[in-house]
């Protein structure tokens, strides 16, 4: 898996109402609680960011990471916009923005801080570096957790899937992710953060490429 390589993901192309679909939703949060990805993006938030500053996350789902920050007491309300092709959810809260669409087809909230969790693997190296380019110049903090590419997280991944009882779903976009996942540098190239951009990237034993990037 020397190279990136960028397939369409089942979930992706099911209905938000498909049993299949809901059911692959609840097994992410229990995948999401057994990495801690949510845990680690609040840590750094708590570590690098303010109360005070406008969080936005790019492909936010359901927003669930969004509002278990907005409980942590770690964003407010009206500083908070979320981007999803999904519809704004139901309990959302009324003073936070929903945009529903393609993150590459609406500007970039002027926020202080962008999350993503399991979104930018999505993208293509071209699409990351558009991305990046619309980023605002207000954006001081960027916290991100996407898949490592590495060929033991295909066996570790396998051998879960197998543990928990995975759906076929899950168990697709799971093999599919691992190859459009990242390693070393390559998401900050991608993005074309340059010199002004402290960034550190590490991995957690599951298969979990955390990205962090500061000015």
């Amino acid at each position: 898996m020397k190279h990136r390589s960028i397939e369409p993901e089942l979930l992706d192309l099911l209905p938000p109402d498909d049993p299949e679909a809901i059911r692959t939703r609840e097994q992410m949060l229990w995948v999401n609680a057994v990495m801690g990805n949510h845990r680690w993006i609040e840590r750094m938030m708590r570590r690098h960011g303010k109360v005070d500053w406008d969080v936005s996350e790019l492909g936010a789902g359901d927003g669930t990471l969004s509002l278990r920050l907005l409980r942590a007491g770690l964003c407010r309300e009206e500083g908070l916009h979320a981007i999803d092709l999904a519809p704004r959810p139901r309990h959302w809260p009324a003073a936070a923005a929903w945009t529903g669409g393609n993150v590459l087809h609406h500007p970039l909230p002027g926020s202080r801080i962008v999350i993503a969790n399991l979104f930018l693997h999505h993208l293509t190296d071209e699409q990351l570096g558009v991305l990046g380019s619309r980023l605002s110049l207000s954006t001081r903090l960027i916290v991100a957790v996407d898949p490592a590419r590495l060929w033991i997280h295909r066996v570790t991944g396998r051998l879960f899937a197998a543990l928990v009882g995975l759906n076929r779903v899950h168990c697709h976009d799971m093999r599919v992710s691992i190859r459009a996942g990242f390693r070393g540098d390559e998401l900050q190239r991608a993005l074309g953060l340059d010199s002004e951009w402290e960034v550190r990237v590490s991995l957690h034993p599951l298969g979990g490429y955390r990205f962090l990037a500061k000015r």
